[in-house]
């Protein structure tokens, strides 16, 4: 029987799925959500001017979007104070991260990340036969020290640091991000994943310096944009580097109907502050039915809670299942201890009183 000659590094992966995701789960369980709260989308939805944006385009589809994404690049560039030629955008951040890992990574080259951080990342580092190198989590935090050190140590290609941090929730300030920039080691390249960035507080972010070659930072319109069904990513990063991306991007992948999308998204920053102020209230909210079922909200510089369940992973997991088993959809961190908690994304209140609800069943059915 004549077969494809898949390359041995595939042949020697295991089939990996970094999350299961929700249509996947409503398929299984023969049923609709009553509460969507797990996959840390934006239930606050989209600016107005982003939809009406989209319906304008829908009739245009019939021609690819433009390949350069001319206009939102250079919109991006104008938001941010740098150069057009300091910007990507591609299939949301997960889409530029297996493109970065392909630009910088060989069979059997080092990176380092955090045990039990964003696993995308680790997938694709697997894909492309990196080796992973992984620094345990401090006090529910992810330690700059240490994964400096261990880049040191390895000779690292990549270092992933995620700032504010899925799946916890913390945050380090942008004081300390930037002297994580300054101690990078020679020849390590600095992901910053600041995917949550737009629900931190001041003073998270360091400022942009697009001519660092030391760092590439990732950002994304699937958060407090709302627009998480469109896939629109973008990293900024020195000249050199991004123009890397150019020679392996899929060069018509961001769709005309996205284009539009996200250009009128990012031009309705009142939009933007309208979600912000829900996010507050909904994490306030999030935090007291933890406390009043007795679990411990973790602080929270993203769109999600982090609830301290108290005890063991075991338990965390039970308490998963059995809010899954009540159509209520959450998850949780993968990795001891912080398999300790589940991670609850804020939402309108109708999804939170449904959620507040079924905790306490969930809790109680786990004994």
């Amino acid at each position: 029987m004549n077969e494809p000659r898949y390359t041995d590094l595939l042949k020697s992966l295991p089939a990996t799925v970094p999350f299961v995701g929700p249509e996947a789960h409503i398929r299984a369980a023969g049923r609709p959500f009553a509460a969507r709260l797990g996959a840390n989308e934006s239930g606050f939805g989209p600016s107005p001017r982003a939809v009406a944006a989209m319906q304008a385009t829908a009739s245009d589809v019939w021609m690819y979007g433009d390949s350069e994404c001319h206009d939102l690049r250079h919109a991006l560039a104008a938001y941010h104070g740098v150069g057009a030629e300091n910007i990507i955008i591609g299939e949301g951040i997960d889409g530029l991260l297996g493109l970065l890992v392909r630009i910088m990574v060989d069979k059997g080259d080092p990176v380092v990340t955090s045990d039990g951080a964003y696993p995308t990342f680790n997938y694709h580092v697997a894909g492309f036969g990196g080796v992973l190198h992984k620094v345990p989590y401090r006090d529910d935090h992810q330690d700059p020290a240490a994964l400096l050190m261990r880049a040191e140590e390895t000779g690292a290609k990549l270092l992933y640091f995620c700032n504010p941090d899925n799946p916890m929730g913390s945050w380090h300030s942008a004081r300390i991000v930037q002297r994580m920039i300054d101690a990078v080691p020679d020849g390590t390249l600095l992901v910053l994943d600041e995917a949550y960035v737009d629900a931190a507080p001041d003073g998270t972010a360091p400022a942009l310096d697009p001519d660092d070659m030391r760092v590439i930072r990732m950002r994304t319109f699937s958060k407090l944009y709302g627009l998480a069904g469109l896939r629109v990513g973008y990293a900024i990063g020195a000249a050199p580097l991004i123009a890397m991306f150019d020679r392996i991007r899929n060069h018509f992948g961001m769709g005309r109907i996205a284009q539009a999308g996200a250009l009128a998204a990012l031009h309705d920053q009142d939009w933007l502050d309208h979600v912000r102020q829900n996010l507050v209230t909904a994490r306030a909210r999030l935090g007291q039915i933890a406390a009043d079922n007795g679990l411990h909200a973790l602080p929270s510089a993203t769109n999600f809670v982090t609830m301290d369940c108290g005890r063991d992973g075991d338990f965390a997991r039970a308490v998963l299942r059995e809010l899954m088993a009540r159509d209520v959809f959450v998850r949780m961190p993968f990795v001891a201890p912080m398999d300790r908690c589940i991670r609850v994304s804020a939402a309108p209140e109708a999804d939170l009183q449904v959620f507040a609800r079924t905790l306490p069943l969930a809790l109680k059915a786990c004994g």
